[in-house]
């Protein structure tokens, strides 16, 4: 795959429009190779997979089927099967609040997060603790917006469940993944990882992690809208109950009673988003043509200048770690987020404002919303260049009305 020396012409959106794209954590742009992928695959393979025994079906068929072991291998799952295919990682999380977290959830019993969870890691567990009558535990963050180790100690012989960011999307905090996990199953608990602003950005290998479960999305990693992925421990995942019922997961159907068919297809019921596996097997390939070791270095070194660029403005509040990831949280002191980011788009300048769908971490932190950046392979230093220059004639224009 050969990429333009410039990558940002690889993105149709990007380099046809002048704008300075920082919001990759609520979605990624899409490079051309995978548009021309989902196109292609609409053009040639449309039909029903598993469905019918005529070429094109097949061909479905053989494209669903390669775009899950394009992933397995992609997150060192051990098993295909291990892969189930979603609408998005929020969906992902229902699955197993539901499927899993309902049936081995009692009264009394623990289930603990981190307060930096996003809703879709918090809200299905909250429905969970309430049905049961369990107990959710939060482990919470310093004044350094990281997870000290005496808050791990809140993972004890009551805890069956422990849900955890691998990346904060509002703070960019790496909690230690490998850390919790060892202290859960020490104490025979189950591990959801979310790892929606991971995947894509880091190497990740959930046998090495020893995760049980992993979630993400396809769209914050350059592929399509509409397609997630849940990898699920094949002993834990055989052991679950569907989440939907309905056709293409059953083995029998009867007047009184139904038999369910094997995984993965036991967790993907009706016809599934073909287009989208295709897609996000693409923006794999395209990831790895770059190389994901390399991405996650410019990245950092995106992240570290933009971080040090901030920090000289005198006006500017931070609220992230020294050694955090992927996105920037920041206020400009005295100016509502909002303006912030209103005035930004003016300058053709994309960054996210509001509470970021992690409003109790928000209300911990004392906040009611932040700016927010985040990074792709298509940003550059200049990008950030941009911004610093266009912060400052914020401020420049409002310092007069602030206190």
């Amino acid at each position: 795959m050969k990429h333009k020396e410039n990558i940002i012409e690889d993105f149709p959106l990007l380099s046809k429009n002048n704008i300075v794209y920082l919001d990759t954590a609520a979605t990624s742009q899409k490079p051309k190779y995978v548009i021309d992928e989902v196109k292609k695959y609409y053009n040639k393979s449309n039909a029903n997979p598993h469905r019918g025994v005529y070429s094109i079906s097949e061909s479905a068929t053989k494209e669903y089927a390669q775009a899950r072991h394009i992933v397995a291998e992609f997150i060192g799952a051990q098993y295909d099967e291990e892969i189930i295919f979603t609408k998005n990682a929020t969906e992902a999380l229902n699955l197993v609040a539901y499927s899993y977290g309902l049936d081995n959830v009692s009264k009394n019993n623990k289930i603990v997060l981190t307060v930096m969870e996003h809703h879709s890691n918090l809200v299905p567990w909250q429905k969970v603790a309430k049905n049961k009558c369990s107990i959710l535990e939060y482990m919470y963050i310093n004044n350094k917006y990281e997870i000290p180790n005496q808050e791990l100690d809140k993972i004890d012989s009551s805890t069956k469940i422990v849900a955890v960011t691998m990346v904060s999307n509002v703070l960019g905090t790496m909690p230690n993944i490998k850390q919790i996990i060892k202290k859960a199953h020490s104490v025979g608990a189950v591990v959801i990882i979310d790892g929606t602003q991971a995947a894509g950005h880091m190497s990740i290998n959930v046998q090495n992690i020893d995760a049980d479960f992993f979630v993400f999305s396809g769209h914050k990693m350059y592929a399509p809208l509409g397609i997630g992925v849940l990898y699920g421990k094949k002993n834990l995942l055989e052991k679950m109950k569907p989440f939907v019922m309905g056709g293409d997961m059953i083995e029998y159907v009867y007047e009184q009673d139904t038999t369910f068919a094997p995984l993965p297809n036991k967790f993907e019921a009706g016809t599934q988003n073909v287009a989208g596996a295709v897609g996000l097997a693409a923006a794999i390939k395209y990831i790895q043509s770059i190389g994901i070791n390399n991405i996650q270095d410019k990245e950092h070194k995106l992240y570290s200048f933009a971080l040090a660029e901030l920090k000289k403005l005198p006006y500017i509040e931070l609220y992230c770690p020294s050694n955090g990831t992927g996105v920037i949280s920041f206020n400009i002191k005295g100016i509502h987020p909002h303006d912030v980011a209103s005035f930004l788009a003016n300058d053709n300048i994309c960054v996210r404002s509001g509470n970021h769908c992690a409003q109790p971490l928000l209300r911990y932190l004392k906040l009611d919303s932040t700016c927010r950046i985040s990074f792709g392979i298509y940003n550059t230093i200049e990008d950030i260049k941009k911004l610093i220059q266009s912060i400052k004639l914020i401020y420049e224009k409002f310092k007069k009305f602030i206190g």
